[in-house]
């Protein structure tokens, strides 16, 4: 009421303000004291997260079987004798740019994955594709599982031999009519919240995406990945201006049209 001080509203009861008596504030401020940390409301304190303790084997055992009990298919999460746990993830890939794999080679076989063959140290040789838009890939992971994990994981699936720190992983939630995309830090564990959320994909989705551009260390990419990357930028600019275009080409026609209506009715 005095300082004026303006937060968020689900932001208020994160905020700690050592307020004096109403008024007191106000009245003695001054063009001295404006300097000097005299009405400490003004900012706000600073106030250390308590991290909630990690959760219990019990209380673990009663979330996952809550969460089996939800799911519809065969995809069930299992508690592990050490207190770890295992299931499955479905991560979308939404990225709009190409990836660079290995050329002339075969497909990933069963033998491969089960021996852990990486294919694409068989050849230096390199080409570059877009992955289908939106496609799905589940993946069997544990809790122990990070996020850094998920994605090198995800990469090595599809044999892409990109930097993964070219990618980030995000989660996706609806609220209110709202698609919400909140990027993951590398540490988190994606099957965690998981179970916290349900197997209901339309409260908690994974989606894989190119990492934020402010987040990008550019050093890691060749000579040849950035000059192909201009030429995209090029390109997506250049069907931007067209989009544009076309727009206000149409708006024209039709303002023109109707100017052309107006001026042909009597008066």
């Amino acid at each position: 009421a005095d300082c004026r001080y303006t937060c968020h509203q689900e932001c208020r009861s994160l905020i700690r303000l050592d307020c004096r008596p109403p008024g007191r504030c106000q009245s003695q401020l001054s063009p001295e004291s404006t300097l000097l940390p005299l009405c400490s409301q003004n900012v706000p304190q600073a106030v250390e997260e308590a991290k909630p303790a990690p959760p219990t084997v019990q209380e673990i055992r009663q979330r996952i079987e809550k969460y089996n009990a939800k799911v519809t298919n065969c995809l069930l999460m299992k508690l592990n004798d050490d207190g770890t746990y295992t299931g499955f993830i479905k991560v979308h890939l939404k990225l709009r740019r190409p990836v660079t794999v290995p050329a002339g080679i075969r497909p990933q076989s069963i033998y491969d994955a089960l021996k852990e063959v990486n294919l694409a140290d068989v050849t230096d040789k390199r080409t570059s594709f877009y992955l289908p838009l939106d496609a799905i890939k589940q993946l069997h992971i544990s809790s122990t599982t990070t996020v850094s994990e998920v994605i090198q994981g995800l990469l090595k699936k599809f044999m892409v031999v990109d930097n993964p720190q070219k990618f980030a992983l995000f989660k996706e939630m609806r609220k209110d009519g709202q698609v919400l995309f909140q990027k993951l830090p590398l540490s988190e564990f994606p099957l965690y919240l998981r179970l916290l959320a349900g197997p209901d994909t339309e409260v908690l989705s994974f989606v894989l995406k190119e990492n934020e551009t402010g987040d990008v260390e550019w050093d890691a990419f060749s000579i040849p990945e950035l000059q192909n990357f201009l030429m995209i930028l090029d390109k997506e600019e250049k069907d931007k201006i067209q989009q544009v275009q076309r727009k206000y080409e149409k708006f024209k026609q039709r303002l023109q049209q109707t100017l052309k209506e107006a001026r042909n009715k009597p008066g």
